[in-house]
């Protein structure tokens, strides 16, 4: 009979959720330093070089099974839904921060903050300045780790229904930061018609690659931070209030 996996997440354990997202961390880089190899031999940079069919669904199901794993590695530490998504958001913020950490030291890149990286390609390509999913790695951190002491100290963390929902609308728009510019290549060239067949569509994919990114939409970006941070003050608020 299976053991039920404690409600608190302990110190000990917190230490061993990092180390997990640290070698999240550099697994992700390693095989980040075999693609630019072998696409992108003399440095990475905007445009892309055309990238099979193949591959990219293969780093979608890569990218996909990452999230699997940080979702079930969530379930393993906890049996409280909002602890699961608080060690969920803390693994994936230390996977994140330590992918471009082992970056560094591998390939001594990027060579700045401000520095264009494809970011992920579920559903469509995600491209911005590296340091944007830097201070969201640092921001789920730091509500991971909120939420785990509230519910230390009260036993429970109250996240209402507005909070939700601030959260999810900043996140919506820090995603639609991210995915900008593909979005303007699928209303520009008609692919909306398509949206379900994308990332089979070879013609999309070639416009995708030889684009090259200009302006990150910072303003969207801030506001969805500032919508967060403030759901997650709400919170710790409702929470103390009790």
């Amino acid at each position: 009979m299976d053991t039920p996996a404690p409600s608190a997440v302990t110190n000990a354990q917190l230490i061993r959720l990092g180390i997990f997202g640290i070698a999240m961390g550099l697994l992700e880089a390693i095989v980040v330093v075999y693609l630019r190899e072998l696409y992108f031999p003399e440095g990475f940079r905007f445009p892309l070089r055309f990238i099979s069919e193949q591959m990219i669904r293969t780093e979608m199901l890569r990218e996909l099974c990452t999230l699997v794993m940080l979702v079930m590695i969530a379930c393993t530490a906890t049996g409280k839904f909002i602890l699961r998504f608080a060690v969920f958001l803390f693994v994936f913020g230390i996977w994140d921060i330590f992918y471009y950490v082992f970056l560094e030291i591998l390939l001594d890149w990027p060579p700045s903050l401000f520095t264009w990286d494809v970011l992920f390609l579920i559903p469509v390509t995600w491209v911005g300045p590296v340091l944007a999913p830097v201070i969201c790695s640092f921001t789920m951190i730091g509500i991971g780790i909120l939420f785990i002491l509230l519910d230390r100290r009260y036993g429970a963390v109250r996240v209402h229904r507005s909070a939700w929902l601030l959260m999810t609308a900043g996140a919506t728009l820090i995603f639609l930061s991210f995915i900008w510019t593909s979005a303007g290549i699928i209303v520009d060239g008609g692919f909306y018609r398509d949206l379900a067949g994308l990332a089979n569509n070879s013609a999309f994919q070639t416009v995708v690659a030889s684009s090259v990114p200009e302006y990150y939409h910072w303003e969207l970006f801030a506001i969805g931070e500032a919508l967060i941070l403030f759901a997650a003050l709400t919170a710790h608020r409702k929470t103390a209030r009790y």
